[in-house]
């Protein structure tokens, strides 16, 4: 029953997003009519205080209704103090910027407990391997080799050498190396490798050599320092998410690699199966995810209305309702479509069709 985890856990990103909104909204002041997870008929839920806190029928997302949320809504008078469109832009853009950066919020708390609790796991620069016809194999490089620095840059951590190796654009690396007892210096000329699966592939700088179990090492953090530890952490997420991205849009990486809503119940699955901490884990993860993916400026999404206020700031007057209507259906259909699309890809793939 490990689907249970992982509806579990996309629902308190969900409301994590949602009381991010609700939070602000309430501080600036603005009647809250809905706070809802799910979309479409409500099926339990109370109401306090105006709200109707409720659970739908729908569990793809989650809103926050607000009184004069859409500027063409007629707002009664007694209604203006608490009206969305009457308050200033600065408070409007502080309430949809509030779903994401409490995302960021929770990723950051997320990830602190994990190098607080768990420490941090890390792979060390011992070389487990040295593949056949490689650079590495040229240069002398050994089985049991410890990479101590590269270009007089020490090098601690397998993921800092090879930023290293393949940022060098081709440049030979001079590389010190722990052998046993004694140090070894040796030059190491990068090779440019095709690298990827099924038909896109890109170019990267290797110089031949791989990690093994041995590699790995768990770094332990006190409370201070699992603040800095956190925030790389939250920062290595984010980075994560815009690169790819960039590369889907670029045609870099396959959009077959999208995954909806059904890969990420499978995936969060397995990582409740290993333990909480892996779950923890994805749930940071996602939930850097959907800060960034709301902050696109697609009209539908929280990016779209952040981009609308922007122009209202710097204008100071705000973006028409023909002009805000029609980016808003046209935004609707954007998502709806890409919605459509990640839910095929997650069918074909576990049907063993093309999405492989």
């Amino acid at each position: 029953m490990t689907w249970v985890w992982a509806a579990i856990m996309l629902g308190v990103l969900i409301f994590v997003h949602e009381l991010g909104h609700f939070l602000v909204a309430k501080r600036a002041g603005v009647g809250v009519k809905t706070f809802s997870l799910g979309f479409g008929p409500r099926l339990i839920g109370f109401k306090r205080g105006g709200t109707d806190y409720r659970i739908s029928a729908i569990p793809l997302g989650g809103f926050v209704r607000m009184v004069g949320e859409n500027p063409e809504e007629e707002v009664a008078p007694e209604e203006e103090a608490e009206s969305f469109s009457h308050k200033p832009v600065g408070w409007r853009l502080a309430i949809v910027a509030a779903g994401p950066l409490a995302n960021i919020v929770f990723a950051l708390v997320a990830y602190y407990l994990l190098v607080l609790i768990w420490g941090m796991p890390v792979l060390t620069t011992h070389v487990s391997k040295v593949l056949p016809d490689s650079p590495a194999l040229e240069a002398g490089l050994q089985k049991g080799d410890r990479i101590l620095s590269i270009n007089g840059q020490p090098v601690s951590r397998w993921e800092d050498m090879v930023a290293l190796i393949q940022n060098s654009n081709g440049r030979p690396l001079r590389m010190v190396l722990e052998r046993g007892k004694r140090r070894v210096e040796t030059v190491v000329h990068p090779r440019l490798e095709l690298v990827g699966s099924g038909e896109v592939k890109h170019q990267v700088y290797r110089v031949g050599i791989a990690a093994g179990p041995e590699n790995g090492l768990i770094l332990e953090f006190g409370p201070w320092e699992a603040v800095g530890a956190a925030l790389q952490k939250t920062y290595w997420a984010g980075e994560l998410i815009v690169v790819s991205v960039a590369k889907i849009i670029k045609g870099a990486e396959s959009v077959k690699n999208l995954g909806g809503p059904i890969m990420i119940v499978q995936v969060a699955s397995q990582a409740a199966s290993m333990g909480l901490a892996p779950l923890i884990s994805l749930a940071a993860l996602i939930s850097v995810n959907l800060a960034v993916l709301n902050l696109l400026p697609i009209p539908a999404l929280d990016g779209g209305h952040i981009l609308f206020f922007l122009i209202e700031a710097f204008t100071r007057k705000p973006v028409s309702a023909a002009t805000r209507e029609k980016a808003q259906q046209v935004g609707m259909v954007v998502l709806l479509m890409l919605m459509a699309f990640v839910f095929y890809l997650d069918i074909a793939r576990n049907m063993g069709g093309g999405a492989q």
